[in-house]
């Protein structure tokens, strides 16, 4: 019940939050050990083009790339790309993330190996047919709470009361 509440609170206030900033979906902080399982459940390998959409302060970023992945980051609020570039810099690893201020719609995410992403449920369905014909075959893709509706996830997990989504992108039919 608890979980609920949390959720439903959250869902709320995002939508209240995003229609105050005029942003497509407002910054909430994903919890460490939330990323860091994100990053597990897509199998992130060292060397992995990573992109996370909705960046916020670039802790998923920062983690993949202290992982080994070539790591960007794209947020539309330049708030939280000002941070990323911040924290990256107190973490040491600025020559090896990418923060870019831009609409993730119209950003070319094609060459990823590893696509993360906390954003609305409308959000996330929105960007499945941009994911599904412009990502390459088997190209995981990770959501933090909101599925991307008849797309059935591969996996589903619960983290500290989170659940996360992953997907791979299958191979187009010709």
């Amino acid at each position: 019940m608890k979980n609920i509440i949390v959720t439903v609170f959250i869902f709320v206030g995002l939508q209240t939050y995003a229609q105050k900033k005029d942003l497509d979906v407002p910054y909430v902080p994903t919890d460490q050990s939330v990323v860091d399982a994100m990053l597990d459940l897509a199998g992130l390998k060292s060397g992995d083009r990573h992109y996370d959409l909705g960046c916020g302060d670039g802790r998923i970023v920062i983690t993949a790339a202290k992982r080994g992945a070539i790591a960007t980051g794209i947020d539309l609020d330049p708030q939280r790309i000002q941070e990323a570039n911040e924290n990256a810099k107190k973490e040491g690893v600025t020559d090896k993330v990418t923060f870019i201020e831009g609409d993730l719609f119209d950003f070319d995410f094609s060459k990823a190996d590893v696509l993360t992403l906390y954003l609305l449920p409308s959000v996330n369905l929105k960007l499945r047919p941009k994911i599904l014909d412009e990502m390459k075959p088997g190209t995981k893709v990770v959501s933090h709470a909101f599925d991307m509706g008849d797309w059935k996830p591969k996996k589903e997990i619960e983290v500290d009361g989170h659940t996360l989504f992953l997907w791979t992108v299958p191979a187009r039919e010709k």
